[in-house]
């Protein structure tokens, strides 16, 4: 009878044992394969600041972040790969904060000048160029445009009807010939033209310079009357929006002196000078275009167009189709009546707009 009570103690010790076992061993392999299964982080470099084209890439400019490593591509560095990345390296291009490092995006000292000619060709993109044009304070939407900005290019042009032969402006001016012929001028008003060994060819001229009108009937009379413009022809105005998204490349005039050659100066010099030399309002503003809206803004800007740049979100990539603005699309689209002619008026009578004059406006005194 005792025996079979310590059979059965050791049947049960043993069965406990390989359980115990089978629960250990079960969750080893659990947690190897889910240490498996977990994906490895590996750590990158990435720039912790804005990197100026040919600023020297340290330690302290860079930190890193971890990716998983089926992530991790052979032109990025490693921490392992450190001492590559700061070993008298340089940005070939600006780089903006947030950027991983790659290997194109630096070189050594040495090729500090990636490309030939000035260090910011390199911002233009392929395929595209640079063009500079007037700019003012009105034209650049209060000085809001900057370097980088996105813009769309606004051009408000003048329109007049010309002679399709003479090509000048309407209306031609009229003269009264009164005889041809061979011979001598006769009278003050000829007009002669003589050519060496033949006769004088006289026009003579009764009246000259009027401008050409039309002939009309008058409808209470019943009577012919000839109508002279009372003034020159005004011109048309249109307005359009040519351009959109492109990205202003420099405000204002670049350095004539390369930053390389530029002395250092102390740091209580430099500040000094900084206070002393106000920053001029730009005058001009360079934009990357394609090279066929680089020819259309040259021509804009010969012939005098008015031309204004608006500012617009860079991360909007929408385009936007536009009517071209004139007199008739104001009055139509807007709903803007003509006034009608009433026996009554304003006085005194208003033949410009005059903005009020406030009391905090500012009055410029021409010098004497």
């Amino acid at each position: 009878m005792r025996r079979g009570r310590t059979l059965i103690l050791v049947l049960l010790i043993i069965i406990i044992g390989l359980i115990v076992g089978f629960v250990a061993i079960r969750q080893f392999i659990l947690n190897s394969q889910a240490q498996e299964q977990q994906p490895a982080f590996v750590d990158v470099y990435y720039a912790a600041q804005n990197i100026p084209q040919g600023g020297p890439i340290t330690e302290d400019v860079l930190l890193t972040m971890s990716i998983p490593q089926e992530n991790v591509v052979a032109v990025m560095f490693t921490r392992d790969e450190l001492s590559l990345l700061t070993n008298n390296k340089v940005a070939k291009f600006p780089l903006d904060q947030g950027v991983v490092i790659t290997e194109p995006m630096v070189s050594d000292s040495s090729a500090a000048v990636p490309i030939s000619g000035p260090q910011w060709a390199s911002l233009i993109p392929p395929g595209m160029t640079a063009m500079s044009i007037p700019a003012s304070r009105l034209s650049l939407s209060g000085y809001a445009v900057n370097d980088g900005a996105h813009v769309n290019i606004n051009a408000c042009l003048l329109f007049v009807d010309v002679d399709p032969t003479f090509q000048t402006i309407l209306p031609n001016l009229t003269a009264v010939l009164t005889g041809t012929g061979l011979g001598s001028v006769q009278g003050a008003e000829g007009t002669g033209f003589a050519v060496e060994g033949l006769p004088i060819l006289s026009l003579g001229v009764a009246s000259a310079g009027s401008a050409q009108g039309r002939l009309e009937l008058d409808p209470s009379l019943q009577q012919p009357y000839y109508l002279i413009p009372s003034e020159a022809q005004r011109p048309r105005m249109v307005c359009q929006m040519l351009l959109q998204d492109v990205v202003v490349m420099k405000m204002g005039t670049f350095p004539l002196i390369p930053s390389a050659s530029i002395t250092t100066q102390p740091a209580a010099a430099d500040a000094q000078a900084q206070e002393q030399a106000a920053p001029a309002a730009p005058d001009i503003v360079t934009l990357i275009v394609t090279p066929q809206d680089s020819i259309t803004l040259s021509y804009l800007m010969y012939t005098n167009a008015q031309i204004s740049l608006t500012l617009r979100n860079p991360s909007d990539q929408a385009r936007q189709a536009t009517e071209a603005s004139t007199l008739q699309f104001l009055l139509s689209q807007y709903n803007i009546p003509v006034p009608a002619k009433l026996p009554y008026a304003m006085q005194p009578s208003l033949t410009t707009l005059i903005s009020p004059f406030l009391p905090n406006d500012t009055v410029t005194v021409p010098p004497q």
